[in-house]
């Protein structure tokens, strides 16, 4: 994740946050983050494990983060998209929550033999092209230590930069 995220201290907005994981990697890197979840109990578990650090989390749903007018850097999003009703919809509302020149980093995958579920990269690259001057695709599936074990499905990490606007 370290190659995803700002070198400097960025505002990262993590949605669907759950026990703060992510977010924990990001404070490590010295970001300062607003995590967001729809469950209270994770949201308790997330604020717990980044005890201490420059991190504040909301309750609330990722397709609509309650975060007013404020923009962030990144915004940061694992398995979340896939899940929701009108994922381009919820692109668009992530991509103007950025700052100029902001980074979408959505992790996904399409997942299982039988009935697959999920987002194959090359469908959330078309959906992401139209937002981003630049976006590129890092595969995840061929590294065991992130998932626990060996996979055969699609995991990937698709990075999308947002234009810087000029004024």
């Amino acid at each position: 994740m370290r190659g995803w995220l700002p070198s400097g201290p960025a505002d990262v907005l993590d949605l669907g946050c759950g026990t703060g994981s992510l977010a924990l990697l990001a404070a490590e890197q010295g970001h300062r983050l607003t995590g967001l979840d729809r469950s209270p109990r994770m949201i308790a578990r997330a604020r717990a494990k980044l005890a201490g650090r420059d991190a504040t989390f909301l309750v609330g749903e990722a397709a609509e983060p309650p975060v007013g007018e404020r923009r962030f850097d990144v915004v940061l999003v694992r398995h979340v998209l896939w899940a929701l009703p009108d994922p381009p919809a919820a692109l668009r509302r992530w991509a103007g929550l950025l700052a100029p020149g902001g980074r979408l980093v959505l992790v996904e995958g399409r997942w299982g033999e039988a009935d697959p579920i999920g987002i194959p990269a090359a469908e959330l690259t078309a959906l992401a092209r139209p937002l981003a001057a630049h976006t590129y695709v890092e595969e995840l599936s061929h590294d065991p230590a992130l998932w626990g074990k060996e996979v055969s499905d699609e995991r990937y990490a698709l990075i999308a930069d947002l234009p810087v606007r000029r004024l």
